[in-house]
């Protein structure tokens, strides 16, 4: 199985990475820290020889990053055995806090550039070979912030809206191609975002949950798709 996964040196996409890793999949990670993403593929690596995993630092705010990585990615499947993508998961995502009429000048631009325009410049390079052999799943990272408007949200929320309404119309568009989409909506998990939260008393989820969803989806037969998955503190959302 070869899987590409997005944001990956840390928090939920170093949890999807570890989880396809146990499974001895063909990886291809990308993060913008050059240093944490390659400490991810030693650590991981080390801890599952059975998979290979290969790794680029790139930007995903920039569009021409992104489409060299989409290369980089073609050119390594092509080398190996199946020479198909399986799972793309665009989980590369940034989240800066703050209601619109008062968050940073920017904030917008900054959040539509890694948490929209990073998955839709790298679906479409990578589509047509998946299109071409009418297989593969694709997995957006969306968030509860994708379905309703909450506090301080900002310009995180509207892109997140948008990430699902691109979810939405490429499931429709690509029925015919066999290709499968799936959005995920996690509510709060703890990852470095949460900074120096105390979970102690398991208050909010554990990236390896958000993992364990998709790894299970990856499994289903051909014909089933999982359109979305919402996934919430079992106490709720934090307020």
């Amino acid at each position: 199985m070869n899987i590409i996964i997005t944001g990956a040196s840390k928090g939920i996409g170093k949890a999807i990475a570890k989880a396809f890793a146990a499974e001895g999949a063909t990886i291809f990670l990308c993060a913008r820290n050059e240093v944490a993403l390659y400490n991810t593929v030693a650590e991981l690596q080390t801890a599952y020889p059975n998979c290979s995993i290969k790794a680029k630092a790139v930007d995903l705010s920039v569009r021409e990053q992104v489409k060299s990585f989409g290369a980089w990615v073609l050119a390594g499947i092509a080398d190996t055995n199946s020479g198909k993508i399986d799972i793309l998961v665009n989980n590369a995502g940034n989240f800066i806090p703050g209601s619109t009429y008062q968050e940073e000048e920017g904030a917008l631009e900054k959040m539509m550039d890694i948490n929209l325009y990073s998955a839709y410049h790298l679906t479409r390079a990578l589509l047509p070979s998946m299109m071409e052999v009418k297989n593969g799943m694709i997995v957006n990272m969306c968030s509860i912030a994708s379905l309703s408007a909450y506090n301080n949200g900002g310009s995180y929320s509207i892109s997140k809206f948008a990430l699902m309404g691109f979810t939405k119309n490429l499931r429709e568009e690509l029925k015919p191609s066999l290709i499968k989409v799936m959005g995920v909506y996690p509510g709060a998990v703890m990852t470095d975002s949460w900074g120096d939260f105390d979970n102690s008393s398991q208050r909010i989820m554990e990236a390896s949950d958000i993992a364990n969803m998709i790894l299970a989806t990856s499994k289903l037969s051909a014909q089933a798709v999982v359109e979305d998955i919402i996934l919430r503190p079992l106490l709720g959302d934090l307020p």
